[in-house]
C-alpha cells in the first residue's frame, strides 16, 4: 500500500510561497541561539497539533543536540528547516505587526471600596458547541452562546454582561482597581494581579463569548477624537482618564468579552494558545489558519513607533481575537510596565517567513 503524504493543512499552504535563506533580512545577524529556548518549548506544544507528526524528526534532533558544545543553532534551522515567504490572499507581503505583553493590575479577592471591577471565569451558562463533527469544513470553528428555553442563543455581549453583574452565573475571581486596565488585561489575555498582602495571582484566557473583536481606538478614530498617530494603548488610557464618563460607552463599542482562569505560579511567561510559556520577544502570535501554529517564523519589521529595523527569529505560539489574516502577527514584549511601553506603541509594517522540515513541504 503507498505510503500518504503527509497531511499539511490545505489552508497553510495557500500563503506559503518557497524562499531562500538570503531572502531574510538580517537573518545572519540576529542573535538566532537566544531563540533556541523557546523553540525547544514549541516542540514540546507541536506533538498535539495536525501538523506534530511532521516536527517529530527535527524536534528529536533539537533535542539531542540541545546544550552540547558546538551547538549551531543557526547552522541547525538552516540544515533541517526551508523558509516560506507568508503572502496574503491578494499576494500582499507585507502586513501589520502589533505587540502585546502580560500587565500588572492591583485587586482583592473580595469586592470592596477602590476594588469593583470584576474579574469574571467561565461563567456556568456559557456554551461552547463544536460544529466539526457534523460540518468537517468548521474544523476549529465553535459556537458561544447560552440556553433560552430550549434554543442555543449568542451569548451576552459586553455591555449586557456589565448590565447583567452579579446576576451573570459565576462567581468573579478577583476584583481590580481599574475599568481600562482590566479592559486592556483582557486585550492582552493574560496578567498578574498583586494583592493587599504582596501575594501575586496569575491570570490566563479562558473563553470568549463569542462577539467579534472591536478596537475601541479605530472608534475613538472614526469619531475623530483621536488622530490614528494617537491611538495607541498609551492614547486610549489618556483619553479614559480625560473623559471617566464616558468611559463605559467606549469599552462597550467592544462587545467581546474574555473570560480567565487562575494558574499556578511560576518564573516563566503566561501560558499561549500551544499551550507553553511565552518567551519575552521571542513568541508571537498568529493567525493559524495561515501560520502553523508552534512553527519558527522570521520576523521583519521595526522598533514600535520607529523605523530602526527589529528582524528576528521568533515561534508562533499563540493567538488572538484581533490577529486575522496572513501577514499578522502580535509580538511579545514581557512583562511590566517597560513592556506594556512597547507593546502600546507597536503598530508598524513587517513580513513574515514560516520555517518548515521537508516533511511539511506545502504542495
Amino acid at each position: 500500500m503507498p505510503t500518504p503524504a503527509p497531511a499539511t493543512p490545505p489552508a497553510f499552504s495557500r500563503s506559503l510561497q518557497p524562499a531562500a535563506w538570503a531572502d531574510l533580512p538580517g537573518w545572519s545577524a540576529d542573535d538566532v541561539g537566544a531563540a533556541w529556548p523557546a523553540f525547544m518549548q514549541s516542540c514540546r506544544g507541536v506533538a498535539s497539533k495536525p501538523h506534530g507528526p511532521g516536527w517529530k524528526r527535527v524536534c528529536d534532533l533539537a533535542r539531542a543536540a540541545d546544550g552540547k558544545p558546538g551547538h549551531d543553532s543557526r547552522r541547525f534551522f538552516e540544515q533541517h528547516l526551508k523558509p516560506y515567504a507568508v503572502t496574503g490572499g491578494d499576494g500582499a507581503s507585507s502586513g501589520m505587526i502589533t505587540g502585546y505583553y502580560e500587565p500588572l493590575l492591583q485587586g482583592s479577592r473580595t469586592r470592596s471600596k477602590g476594588f469593583e471591577q470584576a474579574v469574571r471565569g467561565v461563567p456556568d451558562d456559557l456554551l461552547t458547541i463544536d460544529l466539526s463533527a457534523v460540518f468537517p469544513e468548521l474544523k476549529d470553528k465553535r459556537v458561544r452562546g447560552r440556553l433560552e428555553g430550549n434554543k442555543v442563543v449568542p451569548y451576552w455581549s459586553r455591555a449586557e454582561i456589565a448590565a447583567r453583574g452579579e446576576k451573570l452565573p459565576g462567581k468573579p475571581l478577583l476584583y481590580v482597581d481599574d475599568a481600562v486596565e482590566l479592559f486592556f488585561l483582557q486585550v492582552q489575555g493574560s496578567g498578574r494581579v498583586r494583592l493587599a498582602d504582596g501575594s501575586v495571582v496569575r491570570l490566563n484566557y479562558a473563553d470568549q463569548n463569542g462577539h467579534p473583536y472591536q478596537s475601541i481606538g479605530r472608534v475613538l478614530v472614526e469619531r475623530g477624537e483621536l488622530k490614528l498617530e494617537e491611538a495607541s494603548m498609551q492614547g486610549i488610557q489618556a483619553w479614559a482618564r480625560a473623559n471617566p464618563a464616558r468611559l463605559d460607552g467606549l469599552l462597550n463599542a467592544n462587545p467581546s468579552y474574555v473570560f480567565f482562569r487562575e494558574m499556578a505560579n511560576s518564573q516563566g511567561g503566561p501560558i499561549g494558545a500551544l499551550g507553553v510559556p511565552l518567551t519575552a520577544e521571542r513568541s508571537i502570535a498568529i493567525d493559524p489558519r495561515s501560520v502553523p501554529l508552534g512553527s519558527p517564523v522570521f520576523l521583519a519589521t521595526t522598533q514600535p513607533n520607529s523605523v530602526v529595523p527589529m528582524n528576528r527569529l521568533v515561534m508562533a505560539q499563540d493567538t488572538g481575537g484581533a490577529i486575522k489574516g496572513a501577514v499578522r502577527a502580535d509580538f511579545f514584549w514581557g512583562f511590566g510596565k517597560e513592556a506594556g511601553e512597547r507593546a502600546g506603541r507597536m503598530k508598524q509594517s513587517g513580513r513574515l517567513w514560516v520555517l518548515l522540515p521537508p516533511e511539511l513541504a506545502p504542495k
